[in-house]
């Protein structure tokens, strides 16, 4: 196919390229990198958090937008680069529909494509809306879900969840987490100077929902190596007090959200054990990226978590038990349990594989 006949695909709905911040940018950035010889491919960017203003990223367009593409902003965001894409694009993928999904209906009326991924298990029922913000969020996922051409989700439970709450079909497509390295603990030993023994590991937002509590509650008890806990604290109340409480504690070392990959890769990739506690997420990038660092899991026991990791991490409900867990599991078991998650992302969590998942779909609604 000659470059001039290349279908334009357009990303919608994320803070933009390069990845920085989140699953949903990881995901657009891999597709820039994988379909651009495939698609002639625009992105949208949030031009508060991209000061450089790159035109191109891995021959992608990148256009900006003087809006913050989360939060209340965020809605505002889509509901504007949404329609100019519709003029323009012969594909959008939307990448997260909370905030605006109510607006794609309106790609029947330019006769574009949309496909739209629909992000977590449930985003609705997440304990940190408001009741007025689920109902938003849901009438939003609603709409998407019924007017898109195609539904992606992360997650096979997701997938039936769609069926029964709105009655659409979608298809399963997966993030990638083999972009992340295992770093020497060389370059940055003496900021982090847990690196030099045995830890265990746990990314995640400050939110109830991701139970950061429970591995605190267990780590005040369990003393044979440290939990280093990395999250944004600052940003909600839940973070705030936790870090108040916790900040200093003896066997718990708390660290600020770190946004340099190759950092957060070697703390990762250097631990012992990752923990990790999310209740309500798909295939939770971080999960995943733990998983190709060839790190033995220990997973909250949420269905979703269960199915990312084919039922063969450890599992637990509480602090208790995860408390049992890290007591009773001896370096055999952990040895076998990072290699059962290693054969996993292999099989599952590769960009590549992903990327041509996503090809041949852009290919198929579009014939």
């Amino acid at each position: 196919m000659k470059v001039n006949q290349r279908r334009k695909l357009y990303i919608v709905g994320t803070h933009g390229v390069p990845a920085r911040y989140g699953g949903f940018e990881t995901l657009a950035d891999h597709l820039c990198q994988h379909l651009n010889e495939d698609f002639d491919i625009t992105v949208y960017c949030n031009a508060k958090k991209y000061t450089e203003r790159n035109a191109e990223y891995h021959g992608a367009k990148l256009k900006y937008i003087n809006l913050n593409a989360s939060g209340f902003s965020g809605i505002f965001y889509d509901l504007i680069t949404f329609p100019i894409a519709a003029i323009k694009a012969d594909v959008i993928l939307f990448l997260g529909v909370t905030g605006a999904g109510l607006i794609v209906p309106l790609a029947k009326f330019f006769r574009v494509k949309v496909i739209v991924n629909q992000g977590g298990l449930k985003e609705w029922e997440r304990e940190k809306l408001s009741w007025l913000q689920k109902k938003w969020a849901k009438f939003n996922h609603k709409v998407a879900a019924r007017y898109s051409d195609q539904n992606i989700v992360d997650n096979k439970l997701y997938g039936i969840c769609l069926r029964n709450d709105f009655n659409a079909e979608s298809t399963v497509i997966r993030y990638g987490g083999d972009h992340v390295k295992k770093i020497d603990t060389a370059r940055f030993i003496i900021k982090h100077s847990f690196l030099t023994s045995p830890y265990a590991v746990s990314v995640s937002r400050a939110q109830i929902d991701n139970n950061l509590h429970l591995l605190l509650e267990c780590f005040e008890r369990f003393n044979k190596f440290p939990l280093v806990l990395i999250s944004n604290w600052e940003v909600s109340t839940y973070g705030q007090s936790l870090k108040a409480k916790y900040l200093g504690a003896e066997n718990i070392i708390l660290v600020d959200a770190i946004y340099d990959r190759d950092e957060l890769d070697c703390i990762r990739a250097n631990a012992a054990i990752y923990i990790h506690s999310h209740s309500r997420c798909g295939t939770a990038p971080s999960l995943v990226e733990a998983m190709c660092l060839e790190k033995p899991v220990m997973s909250f026991n949420a269905a979703t978590n269960i199915e990312t990791t084919e039922n063969k991490a450890l599992y637990f409900a509480n602090s208790e038990e995860l408390y049992e867990l890290l007591v009773n599991s001896d370096q055999d078991e952990i040895h076998s349990l990072g290699t059962a998650m290693t054969r996993v992302a292999q099989k599952k969590y590769r960009w590549k594989t992903i990327s041509d998942q996503y090809r041949k779909l852009i290919q198929l609604i579009t014939l």
